[in-house]
């Protein structure tokens, strides 16, 4: 069953990078936005009067805290009707309407393998949500590997509260890695989310794992292909598409 429509408001806007922006909305008809770490909200946009054209959806990049506010990440697609209202009209105060959570690009019950949180640009925003919501919840889990892709190193989403996260959160890591970094920093790495995971399931010998993966079709399609080749099932691959 669809969860209504509601107003949201927008409380808070931040610049992340030149074309990234967070967004906080306080949903004020509820006392707390409940929802699962990996699920979205689709916000209907006044961008056309097909009700369909309007609607937006995006992963929620905050985890359940019991308040009514979430967090969307957000980036300014080039001819996007939406990201481009998103950038040009709201400010803090705008009203948006929204419906959710929706989504089954969830967390299993049980975390009884090592698990692959593979995405690019904004699609950290739901493992964000995942890797938080286990550390905050002390969720037992195995090895967490966060494996993040972007261009350049000032594209890192998140970068800095992940890697503090590395330190408290235990198994898990995360792995940014730039595919047009032209500087040469000894502390980073350069080229595709793909030579990563691999790296890492060939050193654990194809170990028992699940893989889940958020971000552009052509990086999913290519993922997919390369676990299913290591000899992983179908079902061991979970995925929520970008555009």
């Amino acid at each position: 069953m669809l969860e209504p429509w509601r107003t949201g408001k927008v409380i808070r806007i931040e610049d992340i990078t030149p074309i990234t922006k967070r967004f906080w909305i306080a949903v004020d008809d509820l006392e707390r936005f409940d929802f699962k770490p990996g699920q979205f909200v689709t916000l209907d946009l006044p961008i056309d009067e097909k009700r369909n054209k309007r609607w937006r959806s995006y992963s929620i990049a905050s985890w359940p805290d019991g308040t009514n506010v979430i967090e969307l990440v957000i980036v300014l697609l080039e001819g996007g009707r939406g990201t481009h209202y998103l950038f040009n009209e709201v400010s803090e105060g705008s009203e948006l309407t929204l419906r959710g959570p929706q989504g089954v690009f969830t967390l299993p019950e049980s975390l009884e393998k090592d698990m692959f949180l593979i995405c690019t640009g904004t699609g950290i925003a739901p493992f964000r949500s995942m890797v938080n919501y286990i550390h905050q919840h002390n969720v037992p889990h195995r090895d967490i590997h966060l494996i993040f892709g972007c261009r350049r190193t000032m594209d890192c989403l998140y970068g800095v509260e992940m890697k503090a996260l590395e330190k408290e959160l235990e198994g898990f890591s995360y792995i940014p890695t730039f595919s047009r970094e032209h500087d040469n920093p000894a502390d980073i790495r350069k080229g595709y989310v793909h030579a990563v995971y691999e790296e890492i399931v060939t050193k654990n010998q194809l170990a028992p794992a699940s893989f889940y993966l958020c971000g552009w079709k052509d990086m999913i399609d290519q993922a997919k292909e390369k676990i299913l080749s290591f000899g992983y099932d179908k079902h061991d691959i979970h995925l929520e598409l970008y555009g």
